[in-house]
């Protein structure tokens, strides 16, 4: 059956990611081409291009297959058309299926091989442009036991939402490179051509002018989960939050003045690919209005801008009560 949309779940605000990790019902849901009904029953997975021997998978067939569990942050990019807005989508979820590597050394991959287009069933029409499948592409150099071609997400089956009955992982970067129903991967020597990887979610290059690169890895991000905006504060409270990115967070500062001054909140280390988390202790000086803001660092030396990109700073406005 085709896809049937668009579909959106809105995400959990900032301030409602209480949970280490995300139940599957309040997981945020962007499909631009809608959500594709796939018969399980017929479906299949062909893997083919630059490999020696083609193959076409059936669930079964991939069931049958060792699997391993991750636990990964799942960020959404934001939209492609407002690329600089930033949309704070952010779950932290266990994805479990077979390593996409597994799949790739049973077909045996051709050395003139660089890059995995993955194929979605989905298909439609997106900011008036005609899309026959939702194609993107992985670099091969990236291909490691932690991409999955996933059929569960939090230990049960995945919904049709999420990309069932099996869609690509990919974790530390957008989610837009993860493929949600999975039909084809295709090895090719060139990047794949598709509106997805040529017109939408793509950056200008800062180091080429008029060129663009490709929106992949995730940039380093946090969120103030308490307290919540416009909350009344006493003579003391816990800041904390969530931070992530495609490398490691190794520190967090946290501005009570609306960003004039910073202090180092503690920062818990990364386990897998799930988000972190920070505290600060704070005790404020004097009552009134203030913001509240986060901005994280990660082990690449990159920090979060402060405005006009998809990962600025999250601020909290919140009013100081001392008795």
């Amino acid at each position: 059956m085709g896809p049937v949309g668009p579909y959106r779940r809105h995400p959990l605000a900032p301030h409602q990611l209480i949970a280490d990790l995300t139940p599957t019902e309040d997981a945020i849901v962007l499909a631009h081409l809608g959500v594709p009904r796939l018969d399980a029953e017929r479906w299949t997975l062909r893997v083919d291009g630059l490999v020696r021997q083609p193959r076409t998978l059936s669930l079964p067939d991939l069931l049958a297959l060792p699997t391993r569990e991750i636990t990964s942050f799942h960020e959404c990019a934001g939209s492609p058309l407002e690329p600089t807005v930033p949309q704070r989508r952010i779950v932290n979820v266990v994805w479990g299926g077979v390593p996409l590597r597994a799949v790739l050394d049973a077909v045996g991959v051709d050395p003139a091989a660089r890059y995995v287009w993955s194929y979605g069933a989905d298909h439609g029409t997106f900011a008036d442009v005609e899309v026959d499948a939702y194609v993107k592409d992985l670099p091969l150099d990236r291909v490691a036991d932690d991409i999955l071609l996933a059929h569960r997400i939090n230990d049960r089956p995945l919904p049709a939402e999420h990309g069932y009955p099996l869609r690509l992982v990919v974790p530390g970067w957008y989610g837009t490179n993860s493929v949600k129903w999975l039909t084809r991967l295709r090895l090719a020597d060139r990047r794949a051509p598709g509106p997805f990887t040529t017109r939408f979610y793509t950056d200008p290059d800062p180091e080429r002018p008029g060129a663009t690169r490709p929106v992949w890895e995730v940039a380093p991000e946090s969120v103030i989960v308490h307290p919540a905006p416009d909350a009344e504060i006493g003579d003391e409270v816990s800041v904390w939050g969530r931070a992530w990115g495609s490398a490691e967070i190794v520190d967090v500062e946290v501005s009570t003045d609306g960003g004039r001054n910073w202090q180092h909140a503690d920062v818990e280390p990364r386990r897998e690919w799930s988000w972190q988390r920070f505290t600060l202790p704070w005790r404020p000086g004097r009552p009134g209005r203030t913001t509240l803001v986060a901005r994280a660092r990660d082990a690449a030396g990159a920090v979060q801008p402060m405005t006009g990109a998809r990962n600025a700073v999250h601020r909290v406005p919140v009013t100081v009560i001392i008795s």
